[in-house]
């Protein structure tokens, strides 16, 4: 059947696919941070001129457009918001901050105004990085791709026009242009994106291969089975977005109350003015009582008193090298009670490392020997393996010979002349064709190798094999222990999430303690693993660094990206980034969020005391305006300050020691 993306001869072309450059927002395109930034740059101006007692008429109106840069959005959401019957918080900030400098306490609500603007252009950025993200994930599909014909000729075509039954040519170092089934050639593809396996998959006639990965030396034949639309990485675009839209919404604690607390604080204000005018009371009087009742009882402490804590522990985190995103993310993170770790890059440092050196009886070679034939032989190639055997060759400052001749065979290894020596280095499956008992003892060795999880490769001199190297990505130092301790902290030992293979999950989850382990398998498959447990109640942190990692990410109750290796998605829809990669940061961070918890929960009780206190005065007898102002301004400070109680090296010291 002709192909029906068949066109004339002289349009026919062998350029190479073209890399689309991935979006990334402007933090100043944002309206909201527009608007945040001026209405702070003008409140920083303004605060020392007004400090330095200078005339009203220089900082008046500072503060002026500062009000109006940062609040005319919130208000105007907060009008639309009324229209629908529902009392923003927002406005009632616009309020209270319009209320507070109708009686002269300018500085007040600038402050208040600065803060909610400050908050709202932070959200914003965020979600649009997010989307960028997602969005750019599309970027590592192909532009192009070079279409096959029916004929034998070959023609450049736009990936999003290649159709099932289509097959195309992928040369070595190119990106596969879509989903679909090898039909001819041999080469090893870089498929980490999608499942996470540290080392390349060697595919040959009959493998799958995803749009997206990166072909090694081979060349390879793929007929098409999925359109771009449905492809792997479309599809884990999609998965991320809809597990971003369906997340349950974040809210700070306080803001759960806000719709009853915002009608209540509205009506008594107006209760408090209209109730004593029924009984002939002075009009000044009551607005004035009317207004001290609206300071008082305004939630600016109780809006510090959530704030300071959380925004300490992050700057605190931030310190040690977690990036937490949002104050709602610093609140979330204490409330996880179930821990889901990816394999590679997470738990493991990402690297393929030697681990086993085994010379075989008879050969001659000790240890050294046999590592610096192997890395002789591997030290033209650029694949993972090879990289691997000469840094360990270095490591042990060992001299790698020079070789010639040298040459590779995709899925099956290297073959070079070192030392007056034909070696060969590759596949024990590939390589081991004799009966002898070199053979017998060398497929032994790979045998044990490979069934505990490690990587086996032959080395072979002049055509008899001399010894089986093991390579293994190599567990994080600090694995174990931040394993053992989120175990403490939620109760439950973590799973553990992996696409690579079951043996090589297993050998690490071992190492680490964790029982509960599912490997193989595909970005889709772990955000069911995750909704699972969420079904039944629990709070999961998945922790991972990968592209295929992000939908499970985002579905989560809070996820965590490592940050040296992560991509860029899993780093957008992470909540949290570990900036240096040290996974015992993680445990200390769920327990300084834990400590930020119980200082709002302070906080809250300290704000709420004054509030009744300063309302009970104000409506039982008279209370001072300035009074009020000062016994406000002063639960303000009072819990500001006990919130900065977390910005102290001391309390993140006792929190990595898992202290309260």
């Amino acid at each position: 059947m002709p192909s029906p993306l068949v066109q004339p001869p002289e349009q026919v072309t062998a350029a190479p696919p073209v890399e689309v450059p991935r979006r990334r927002t402007r933090v100043l395109a944002l309206s909201e941070t527009r608007c945040a930034v001026t209405a702070l740059t003008l409140f920083l101006m303004a605060l020392p001129i007004q400090l330095a007692d200078a005339s009203a008429w220089v900082w008046g109106p500072l503060y002026g457009v500062a009000y109006v840069t940062g609040g005319w959005e919130p208000a105007w959401e907060g009008l639309r918001a009324l229209r629908e019957k529902t009392l923003d918080v927002d406005l009632l900030m616009i309020v209270a901050a319009i209320g507070a400098a109708s009686i002269g306490q300018v500085m007040d609500g600038a402050l208040l105004i600065v803060i909610f603007a400050t908050s709202g252009a932070l959200e914003a950025l965020a979600t649009a990085r997010t989307k960028d993200a997602v969005h750019g994930l599309l970027d590592l599909a192909p532009a192009t791709a070079t279409l096959v014909l029916d004929d034998g000729n070959e023609m450049t075509v736009a990936t999003k026009d290649l159709v099932v039954g289509n097959t195309i040519l992928v040369r070595p170092g190119e990106r596969v242009g879509a989903d679909g089934r090898v039909t001819d050639g041999a080469s090893e593809v870089d498929q980490a994106t999608i499942t996470g396996e540290p080392l390349p998959a060697a595919k040959e006639a009959g493998d799958e291969v995803f749009a997206g990965t990166l072909n090694g030396t081979g060349a390879l034949r793929v007929r098409v089975e999925r359109d771009a639309s449905d492809s792997v990485i479309a599809r884990i675009v999609t998965m991320v977005e809809e597990a971003s839209e369906t997340k349950a919404p974040t809210q700070l604690f306080i803001e759960k109350v806000e719709q009853r607390y915002s009608l209540g604080m509205v009506v008594a204000t107006l209760a408090v003015f209209l109730v004593p005018q029924a009984f002939g009371a002075d009009l000044a009087d009551s607005l004035l009582r009317a207004m001290t009742f609206m300071i008082v009882a305004s939630p600016c402490a109780v809006v510090l008193a959530t704030m300071p804590p959380l925004l300490s522990a992050m700057a605190n985190a931030g310190r040690h090298g977690v990036l937490i995103k949002s104050a709602v993310v610093m609140e979330r993170l204490g409330q996880v009670d179930r821990v889901a770790l990816d394999k590679t890059g997470t738990l493991t440092e990402g690297t393929p490392r030697v681990t086993e050196i085994r010379p075989l009886p008879g050969s001659g070679l000790d240890q050294d020997a046999l590592l610096v034939m192997a890395a002789g032989a591997e030290h033209p190639s650029e694949h993972p393996i090879a990289r691997a055997v000469v840094d360990a060759a270095r490591t042990r400052e060992l001299t790698v010979p020079d070789t010639r001749d040298f040459s590779s065979a995709p899925g099956i290894g290297v073959t070079a002349t070192v030392d007056g020596h034909t070696v060969a280095v590759g596949a024990p499956a590939r390589l081991l064709s004799g009966t002898g008992s070199a053979c017998a003892e060398a497929a032994a060795f790979a045998e044990t190798l490979e069934g505990d999880g490690r990587t086996a490769v032959l080395v072979q001199r002049d055509g008899t094999p001399v010894g089986v190297l093991g390579i293994a990505d190599r567990l994080r130092p600090d694995a174990t222990a931040a394993v053992a301790a989120l175990t403490a902290l939620t109760g439950s030992a973590p799973m553990l999430l992996t696409g690579d293979n079951p043996r090589a999950a297993a050998r690490v989850a071992e190492e680490v303690g964790i029982s509960d382990v599912r490997a193989s398998l595909l970005p889709r498959d772990k955000v069911t693993a995750v909704r699972e447990e969420t079904t039944t109640g629990r709070r999961v942190l998945v922790i991972g660094d990968g592209v295929n990692d992000a939908p499970a990410l985002a579905a989560a109750h809070t996820g965590i990206a490592m940050g040296r290796a992560g991509s860029d998605l899993a780093l957008e829809t992470a909540d949290a980034v570990i900036v240096r990669d040290e996974l015992a940061t993680v445990p200390a961070a769920v327990n300084l969020s834990r400590a930020a918890r119980r200082l709002v929960a302070q906080n809250l009780v300290i704000a709420g005391a004054f509030i009744f206190v300063l309302v009970i005065w104000d409506l039982a007898w008279h209370l001072p305006l300035p009074l009020g102002v000062l016994g406000h301004e002063g639960s303000t400070v009072i819990v500001g300050l006990n919130g900065l109680r977390l910005l102290r090296e001391g309390a993140w010291n006792r929190t990595a020691l898992g202290r309260r």
